[in-house]
Parts: structure tokens; C-alpha cells; sequence
């Protein structure tokens, strides 16, 4: 499902691609500014506004469709846990000897 909407995806780009080099910066599109083409220069422009829009549109919507798709069939199923660092041991406790008490001030005393 994948690869054949990334397949999809790169036919649409590719011609979102041709279509917007053949549209002319004065709107021509594909007459060339020749009135007896194929086309009026009119409606060749309004045509491939209509075909930028559109493989515009679904550009966006496949790219989005394909993040989603990939987040959905690329999740783990389980948490690895090979690369966890073990536990640090707790610091050892001093045995023997006399512990200082760390001095704690009491209110009302002027030490």
C-alpha cells in the first residue's frame, strides 16, 4: 500500500512540475500567443490554473495520507529494551566512625 502511493505521489509531482513550466508568465499557457492554437489564451490559462489547483490539491492530500500510513505500519509492537543502561548502585553507606550532624538553625536563637 506503501510504495504504491508513493508511486502515486512521485507521478503527481512530476506533473504538477509540467504543468506549471508549460504555463506562461502572462498567462498564455499553451498558445504561445498564437489566437489560432489549440486553445485560446483564455482558456488554456484558465485550464491549467484548474490542473495546478488540482494536482496542487491531491499532492497535499497523498502527502499527508503518506505520513499517516507510515506512522500506522512503522510503530513497534513492543518497547526494546536490549539498549537500556542497568541501574546505578546506590553510594554506599559509611560504616563506623562518627557522622557530623549538619548544624540546623532554630528560630529565636542567636548563634
Amino acid at each position: 500500500m506503501f510504495t504504491f502511493l508513493l508511486v502515486v505521489h512521485v507521478i503527481i509531482a512530476v506533473a504538477l512540475v509540467g504543468v506549471i513550466l508549460v504555463q506562461r508568465s502572462e498567462g498564455g499557457g499553451l498558445t504561445g500567443g498564437s489566437p489560432s492554437g489549440l486553445m485560446s489564451a483564455r482558456g488554456a490559462g484558465n485550464f491549467l490554473t484548474r490542473m495546478t489547483t488540482i494536482l496542487a490539491t491531491l499532492f497535499i492530500v497523498l502527502s499527508i495520507a503518506l505520513a499517516a500510513v507510515a506512522t500506522l505500519s512503522r510503530k513497534p509492537d513492543t518497547i526494546d529494551a536490549s539498549l537500556a543502561r542497568p541501574a546505578a548502585p546506590a553510594a554506599p553507606v559509611p560504616t563506623g566512625g562518627h557522622q557530623p550532624v549538619p548544624s540546623q538553625s532554630v528560630p529565636g536563637n542567636a548563634n
